[in-house]
């Protein structure tokens, strides 16, 4: 059984109108130094954006999800993350969770500890994320 260790997390957000201080929690983002883990997931539902965001269209809405991608590519350092995801892990995280004006922001960074950063992800996917929609209308 390995022991419980400190994680970093922040939420990913899509912000349709800033001024209005409205948000859907769209994925989340774990770093786990002592496991020299960092993670990111998402899972846009379209429907609860829609609702704060009427008029959007698909061609956004597709504009969106490949920035929300981006964000998990980064986190992976994936190949196609480019010179970014060729950072460490750290330097990933806080470039993914530096603050930004646009769309798609992040929480502040918290802190929690876990006995695994993956289920640590899923947990947090779960609690902020999901919110009991079919999984058919939300996609990834």
């Amino acid at each position: 059984m390995l022991a419980r260790v400190a994680y970093d997390y922040a939420l990913v957000r899509v912000v349709p109108r800033v001024e209005r201080a409205e948000f859907v929690n769209a994925g989340a983002i774990v770093q786990c130094r002592q496991r020299g883990s960092l993670g990111a997931r998402v899972e846009l539902d379209e429907a609860r954006l829609r609702a704060l965001w009427p008029g959007i269209d698909a061609a956004l809405v597709d504009e969106i999800r490949g920035h929300l991608e981006a964000l998990a590519a980064v986190a992976a350092g994936s190949d196609s993350a480019g010179p970014i995801g060729k950072l460490p892990a750290t330097e990933r995280f806080h470039w993914l969770v530096a603050p930004r004006s646009t769309i798609v922001q992040t929480s502040p960074v918290h802190a929690g500890l876990c006995d695994e950063p993956e289920a640590a992800l899923e947990g947090l996917l779960e609690r902020f994320v999901r919110t009991g929609a079919p999984a058919a209308q939300k996609k990834s």
